[in-house]
């Protein structure tokens, strides 16, 4: 009987998912004991009745590689920790399911379990780790915020939409000598901000960890202005806040869903450019979720393969409880509790900060 390698998917989509899930099963089909299943929805599958898992083969990556999304889906609600229930009134509970997932993996013959996941995904992974589960992670995220690793694939994709939505805003921006805000994801973490505005020449770049000043963002706007004429393009991150402000979210209503739920800060700051003095139209665009969809780009292709090479040869040489990682341009691993210890924010006196502020780009502090 062959051993059983589960992949699953959590959290965001992110392009360059389904190019790790088809290295993982490219590389397992040149052992001949391996077999690759996919749990549908992260471990949803394994934990719904029936469970929905589906057999992984080199039919069913076949050409998968540059197709966006996760041919096995995802979610960032449930999972084995938080499982919804819902109550005789209504209402809706969470349970923790994990030692029950657990032996119910056992049951399905399961050797070995690959998580691709953010930060979320693998703090489940490190909790089942703990519990005795056979785990790996792979580093997932669009935002580009988890420690130990130099790039998570999804995130050069993400970076390169976002870009090229700032080169589309420019020439309706001057035609109307306006000024343009754009806003990306990046709930703590402004590495898509940053990178676009300065991969597409913004004017101001505003992201969570430098608290903005309206005032400030409106006198350099009054540079870029001249008589009525000019444009300005502000690229600004989901999560930012004002000096001494809080972040703009708001709660979800949606069973098992619990991150506070962010998206319309442009909004918000082009009332209180206005407030604070500007005098020019003002546009908005919210990017949301077109960062996530699509083709990935040939850099995340590559890296998500490569990840994917790497966590089955981690499963193969049973080094459990660690997360691939490239370090340096290296492909390694790192353990996941290590990776989950602290978060990838964005140093305020990091280069591209510092090269972002030396071509002229307003930080709103």
């Amino acid at each position: 009987m062959k051993k059983r390698v589960l992949v699953v998917t959590g959290g965001g989509d992110c392009p360059g998912l389904n190019a790790v899930i088809r290295a993982i099963v490219k590389r397992a089909s040149q052992e001949k004991d391996w077999e690759v299943v996919g749990s549908i929805q992260s471990f949803n599958g394994v934990l719904k009745e029936p469970e929905e898992i589906v057999i992984l083969d080199k039919k069913a990556v076949a050409g998968i590689h540059f197709r966006g999304g996760t041919i096995i889906g995802t979610t960032n609600k449930g999972g084995p920790f938080a499982w919804p229930v819902k109550k005789g009134d209504g209402t809706w509970t969470t349970e923790d399911r994990s030692d029950k997932m657990i032996e119910k993996l056992k049951e399905l013959g399961i050797e070995a379990v690959i998580s691709i996941g953010g930060d979320g995904s693998q703090k489940i992974s490190y909790e089942l780790y703990k519990k005795g589960l056979n785990i790996v992670g792979v580093p997932k995220t669009i935002d580009n915020d988890l420690f130990s690793t130099d790039y998570t694939f999804g995130f050069q994709t993400a970076v390169q939409i976002a870009t090229e939505s700032v080169d589309k805003l420019v020439t309706t921006a001057a035609s109307h000598n306006r000024v343009l805000i754009m806003e990306v994801m990046g709930r703590d973490a402004g590495w898509i901000a940053l990178h676009s505005s300065v991969g597409g020449g913004a004017d101001v770049c505003i992201i969570p960890e430098i608290p903005y000043d309206p005032v400030k963002i409106v006198k350099r706007l009054k540079e870029r202005f001249d008589n009525g004429k000019g444009f300005a393009l502000i690229v600004v991150a989901e999560g930012a806040k004002r000096v001494g402000g809080e972040v703009y979210s708001r709660k979800s209503n949606e069973a098992g869903y619990e991150n506070p739920m962010l998206g319309g800060v442009a909004y918000k700051l082009a009332d209180e450019l206005k407030k604070a003095g500007c005098e020019e139209d003002i546009r908005v665009t919210v990017l949301g979720h077109l960062q996530r969809g699509g083709t990935p780009v040939a850099f995340d292709r590559v890296l998500a393969t490569e990840f994917g090479v790497k966590a089955f040869e981690l499963v193969l040489n049973k080094e459990y409880g660690k997360m691939v990682s490239v370090k340096n341009s290296t492909i390694t691993s790192v353990p996941i509790e290590e990776a989950i210890s602290n978060y990838k924010f964005v140093g305020k006196n990091s280069y591209l900060v510092h090269t972002g502020r030396s071509v002229g780009i307003c930080f709103g502090d």
